[in-house]
């Protein structure tokens, strides 16, 4: 069936999830991670939009984000794919699709504290809901910088966070009590109405090939230069932006770089 188009309001936040192909475990290696940090920090500079929340698993990314205007999110999103999944294929010496399928977005009222709240949380408890962690702080979330009032050179906290307490350490505080109420829950699983969409599907897929033949999908694009990404993931920038966000995340007492 045809996408549904997506819709964009002003003064809104995004919960946006992309994950990769086929789900598998393409980001486990840490330089991917390292590179995709500095990525974001490369969209941040392209793109107008604040990032309050992110978390980088093995096989899919959560953001929280504001986009300065309504239709920059698509725009943010397409670059941010495009540039990763070109370097990603090539890190790792693959090819074809990356990502899988188009980006997850929900959207809500900036002003929505008791959403922006949930959600921050929902998106800093993927470690340890993935048993990845036994408490919130990951290398490569954001959480760090809400419990240790850190600056990550990437993320900052959103008004309300700010609006828990009436001191940064108020708002730490109680933030932290707010996590460690969370339960994950078990996802629903979704209804396939086999019967009813095989027919438009054949006949969508039918009408698609043609197109298809000639677009190419981020991952199998090619980066309008030679890269050694040998010497990409240990370059001065990405390693600066890399330890500037890990030393502010990690465990205290991890030992991180």
């Amino acid at each position: 069936m045809p996408r549904q188009p997506r819709e964009f309001k002003p003064d809104y936040c995004y919960h946006v999830t992309t994950r990769c192909n086929n789900r598998e475990f393409l980001l486990y290696r840490r330089e991917c991670r390292e590179v995709f940090l500095y990525a974001i920090k490369m969209a941040l500079e392209k793109f107008e939009f604040k990032l309050y929340a992110i978390c980088i698993m093995s096989n899919h990314v959560h953001y929280l984000l504001e986009p300065g205007t309504p239709d920059e999110l698509p725009k943010i999103m397409h670059w941010l794919n495009w540039y990763t999944a070109m370097c990603f294929n090539q890190m790792l010496k693959r090819t074809g699709h990356f990502w899988e399928k188009r980006y997850y977005s929900s959207g809500f009222p900036t002003s929505d504290s008791a959403r922006v709240l949930n959600t921050l949380r929902y998106i800093h408890a993927n470690p340890k809901s993935a048993k990845m962690q036994r408490g919130f702080f990951y290398d490569f979330s954001n959480y760090g910088t809400h419990e240790r009032l850190t600056a990550d050179g990437i993320t900052q906290w959103h008004p309300a966070f700010l609006e828990l307490g009436k001191t940064l350490e108020e708002c730490a505080e109680k933030y932290r009590g707010f996590c460690q109420h969370y339960r994950s829950g078990a996802k629903p699983e979704k209804t396939r109405h086999w019967g009813s969409q095989l027919l438009n599907r054949i006949e969508m897929a039918g009408k698609q090939r043609q197109t298809n033949k000639k677009q190419l999908s981020p991952g199998q694009m090619k980066l309008p230069v030679t890269v050694d990404w040998c010497q990409v993931v240990k370059s001065a920038e990405i390693v600066e932006v890399a330890e500037t966000f890990i030393a502010a995340n990690a465990y205290p007492d991890s030992g991180s770089r």
